[in-house]
C-alpha cells in the first residue's frame, strides 16, 4: 500500500506552474473551504451576542413606548422601569406560573419550540400561528398597589411576514394605552406602514371590548367610526387585517383573555 504523505502532495501541487488548471482548482477549493469555515465559526461565536442584542433592542423599544405614555411617564421617572414587574403566565389556566423565573424565560424560544406549545385548531387560529406557547410573559406596572399598565407581547401573521408587537392596556384592562410594532417584514411603503409612529399614535384611547366583554378592537377600511376602531392604511388591507386578527386572538380565550379576567378580580396566583 502506498504511504499517504500530505506534505509530499502539497509540495507537488506548489511545484505545478501557476497556469495549471489542477493547481488553480485545488487552491480555489482550499481558499473557499477556509473562508467558509471562518464564516461559520464566526457566525456560531457571535450568535449568542446577536440574539442578546436583539432582545435588548426589543426591550428598549418597549421601555421607550412605556416612558412616552401620558400619565405613565411621570411614574416611570419617579420609580424607574425597575418598577415594571414581569410575570410568566400559564395561558391555559390564566394564572401566573410561580415556578418559572421570568429572567430566564425566552418567549421567542418558546414560540419556536413545539415541545413548549400547543397546536391550535384552524377555526380558533385567527392569528395564523399554528401553535401557541403554553406560557407567555406579561409586564405589569403598579404604583401604591394600583395597577397602571399591562403590557402584552403579541404576534401573528401579516401579509408577508410574522408581526411582533406590544399591546399596552391601561389599568382598566380595556383601554389601549399604546400599540407598538417591534418587528415585521411586510411590503415597504404599504403593509410596512403599520410600523409608522403616526399610525401607531392612533391607538391610545381605543377600547378593546364592548360593555358585554366582547372583543371589538379592529382596524377598519377608511376612517374609524367607533371607540373600538382604528383607521386603516390605504393599500395595506392584508397587513392591517393581520393586526386585527392578532389582537383578537391574543385578547381572546386562547390568548391572554383568561389571565386578564383573573387580573381584573385580583386572582392571578394559583
Amino acid at each position: 500500500m502506498a504511504e499517504f504523505r500530505p506534505l509530499h502532495w502539497w509540495r507537488r501541487l506548489l511545484a505545478l506552474p501557476n497556469d495549471s488548471k489542477a493547481k488553480t482548482l485545488v487552491v480555489a477549493f482550499l481558499v473557499a473551504l477556509i473562508c467558509a469555515t471562518a464564516v461559520s465559526f464566526t457566525a456560531v461565536l457571535l450568535k449568542p451576542r446577536q440574539e442578546a442584542n436583539v432582545r435588548e433592542a426589543r426591550l428598549a423599544r418597549m421601555a421607550a413606548m412605556i416612558a412616552a405614555l401620558p400619565g405613565v411617564s411621570a411614574v416611570v421617572r419617579e420609580t424607574g422601569l425597575d418598577a415594571l414587574e414581569t410575570v410568566i403566565v400559564d395561558l391555559d389556566r390564566g394564572l401566573i406560573a410561580p415556578d418559572i423565573d421570568p429572567a430566564g424565560f425566552d418567549f421567542r424560544a418558546a414560540i419556536a419550540d413545539p415541545a413548549q406549545g400547543v397546536a391550535l385548531e384552524r377555526e380558533v387560529d385567527v392569528a395564523r400561528i399554528t401553535r401557541r406557547p403554553k406560557f407567555a410573559p406579561v409586564h405589569l406596572l403598579r404604583k401604591d398597589g394600583k395597577l397602571l399598565l399591562v403590557v402584552l407581547p403579541v404576534y401573528g401573521s401579516g401579509y408577508q411576514s410574522t408581526i411582533h408587537a406590544y399591546l399596552a392596556l391601561a389599568g382598566d384592562l380595556n383601554t389601549v394605552a399604546a400599540f407598538n410594532i417591534v418587528e415585521q417584514g411586510d411590503t415597504p411603503g404599504l403593509g410596512a406602514r403599520i410600523a409608522d409612529p403616526g399610525w401607531q399614535a392612533l391607538w391610545p384611547g381605543r377600547q378593546i371590548a364592548d360593555a358585554d366583554g366582547v372583543i371589538r378592537i379592529a382596524v377598519v377600511r377608511g376612517s374609524a367610526a367607533t371607540i373600538h376602531e382604528v383607521d386603516g392604511i390605504s393599500g395595506a388591507t392584508r397587513s392591517t387585517t393581520g393586526v386585527t386578527n392578532i389582537l383578537r386572538f391574543w385578547l381572546g380565550e386562547h390568548g391572554y383573555g383568561p389571565f386578564l379576567r383573573q387580573l381584573a378580580t385580583g386572582g392571578t396566583t394559583p
